[in-house]
C-alpha cells in the first residue's frame, strides 16, 4: 500500500479519515427492549445487515473483513472511465481489512507511516442508520447512543490528542439530542457529526435550522465545538425513485445505475439544501459563532450555491438578516474532493476556509494522503499549511503544532 516517503514542514490534520465499525458497534450497548433491531444475517452465503427487519445493501460487506483497497477508485474519479470498465473492474482486487482500519493503536502507526499528525475519524456503516429508522425516533436515538458508547469504548473521542472520532447526534427528539450532546461532551468529544438532512421527529421531517432547535445550538456554541456534516444517506433516494418509476429502494452508493442517476447523483442536493437551510432559515445569523464543516461532500456545489444566495439577497433582501454569502464565508469550512479544483475554491472562499481530507481508507479516497499537497503547488506556503492542517487545528481549538 503506497505511503508517503516525504514529510512536510508543517502539521498535517486530515479532515476525512474513516474507521470501519466492528459487528457489535450498534448492538453491544443497545437496550434490551431494542434487541433484534439491528441484525447481521446470512443471505446466499454473504453477511448482510438488517435494520428494523429490512435487509440493507447500502454497504456490500458490512462486516468489513474484506474491503476495497484504499484509493482503488482514485484514478477513476480524477480521469473518468474512458474504457468503460465495470464497477468491479474499477474497484480492483479486494484486500483483507488492516488492523488500523478498526482500532486506534494500529491506526496511529499507520498515520505515522503516512505522515499524518492528526485525523478526524468518521464512522462508515453508521451513515445508513438514521434513514432506515426514520419512522421511529426513539429507536433512532437508542441506536445512536449505543453507537456512541461503542465508539467511546473502542476508540475514545480523543485518542492521544491525535485521533478524533466523531460521535453522532440525532435531533428527532430535541430533548434526547441535547442529552446526547451533553453526554459526548462529558466524555471528551471534540467534534460532533450531524447528518446533512431534515430530521424526522414525531411531527414529521423538518430542518434542524428552525428556531425550535435553538436550545441545542446554544449549547453547541457554549461548548465551542465544531459541527461536522459528513456525506450520508440523507434520504434523497425517495426522490430519485420517483423519477426512476420505482416504488421502493434504498440508496446503494456502490452499485451502478441509470444515466439519470449518474447525472443527478453527484449534484450535491443534500448538502446544498442543508447549507441553504442553515443560512436561509437564519440559524447562522442567530448563532454567528457556529462553525460547520461539510466533509466528503465535495466542493463543486459551492460556486453555484453562492451565486444563488447572491441572487436571492439581491431580489429578497428582507428575507435575510445579513448577506448570506458573507454568512457562508464566516460559518462554513469546506472539504474539497481530491479530484476537484482546490485552488479555485480557495480563490472563492479564501485559504482560511478550506480543509484537506483524504477519505482514507475508502476506495474513493486517496491511497497516499499527503499527495494532495501536489494540487496546491501554486499557492504560498502559508496557505498550503493552513489547508493541510492549520485551519482544522484552529477550528478544533488547538495550536497549529500537533
Amino acid at each position: 500500500m503506497a505511503m508517503s516517503p516525504r514529510t512536510l514542514g508543517f502539521p498535517v490534520f486530515d479532515a476525512d479519515n474513516h474507521l470501519y465499525e466492528t459487528p457489535d458497534a450498534f448492538t453491544k450497548f443497545l437496550p434490551p427492549e431494542y434487541a433484534g433491531l439491528i441484525q447481521y444475517v446470512e443471505i446466499n452465503g454473504r453477511t448482510k445487515i438488517a435494520v428494523g427487519g429490512l435487509i440493507s445493501n447500502y454497504i456490500p460487506n458490512p462486516t468489513f473483513e474484506v474491503v476495497a483497497a484504499p484509493g482503488a477508485q482514485e484514478e477513476y474519479f480524477k480521469s473518468g472511465n474512458p474504457e468503460g470498465k465495470s464497477r468491479r473492474e474499477i474497484m480492483g482486487k479486494p484486500i483483507r481489512s488492516l488492523p488500523g482500519f478498526s482500532a486506534p493503536e494500529p491506526r496511529l502507526k499507520l498515520m505515522d507511516e503516512q505522515g499524518i499528525d492528526r485525523a478526524l475519524m468518521w464512522p462508515t456503516l453508521a451513515s445508513l442508520l438514521e434513514e432506515r429508522l426514520r419512522g421511529d425516533p426513539p429507536a433512532t436515538h437508542a441506536v445512536v447512543h449505543a453507537l456512541n458508547q461503542w465508539m467511546l469504548e473502542h476508540w475514545s473521542f480523543n485518542y492521544e490528542d491525535r485521533i478524533f472520532p466523531t460521535p453522532v447526534i440525532h435531533l428527532g427528539i430535541l430533548e434526547k439530542g441535547i442529552e446526547e450532546l451533553e453526554w459526548v461532551l462529558d466524555h471528551g468529544a471534540k467534534i460532533i457529526l450531524i447528518r446533512p438532512a431534515p430530521v424526522t421527529g414525531y411531527m414529521g421531517p423538518r430542518s434542524i435550522a428552525l428556531p425550535e432547535f435553538d436550545p441545542f445550538w446554544k449549547l453547541v456554541v457554549e461548548a465551542g465545538i465544531p459541527v461536522g456534516m459528513h456525506a450520508s444517506d440523507s434520504g434523497y433516494q425517495r426522490y430519485m425513485n420517483e423519477w426512476e418509476g420505482v416504488t421502493r429502494g434504498e440508496m446503494t452508493p456502490f452499485k451502478g445505475g441509470s444515466g439519470f442517476m449518474a447525472i443527478v447523483g453527484h449534484m450535491g442536493r443534500p448538502i446544498v439544501d442543508t447549507m441553504a437551510s442553515l443560512i436561509g432559515h437564519g440559524l447562522c445569523s442567530r448563532f454567528p459563532d457556529l462553525r460547520f464543516a461539510p466533509v466528503e461532500n465535495g466542493s463543486n456545489w459551492v460556486r453555484y450555491l453562492l451565486h444563488e444566495m447572491e441572487q436571492a439577497y439581491t431580489s429578497a433582501p428582507r428575507s435575510f438578516e445579513e448577506d448570506p454569502v458573507e454568512v457562508f464565508k464566516r460559518n462554513i469550512y469546506v472539504h474539497p474532493f481530491h479530484e476537484e479544483d482546490p485552488v479555485g475554491l480557495i480563490e472563492l472562499l479564501g485559504a482560511d476556509r478550506v480543509l484537506f481530507g483524504s477519505d482514507y481508507p475508502h476506495p474513493e479516497g486517496m491511497a497516499d494522503p499527503l499527495s494532495f499537497v501536489d494540487e496546491l503547488h501554486s499557492l504560498p506556503t502559508d496557505d498550503v499549511a493552513k489547508i493541510m492542517g492549520g485551519n482544522l487545528n484552529r477550528l478544533m481549538g488547538f495550536d497549529t503544532a500537533a
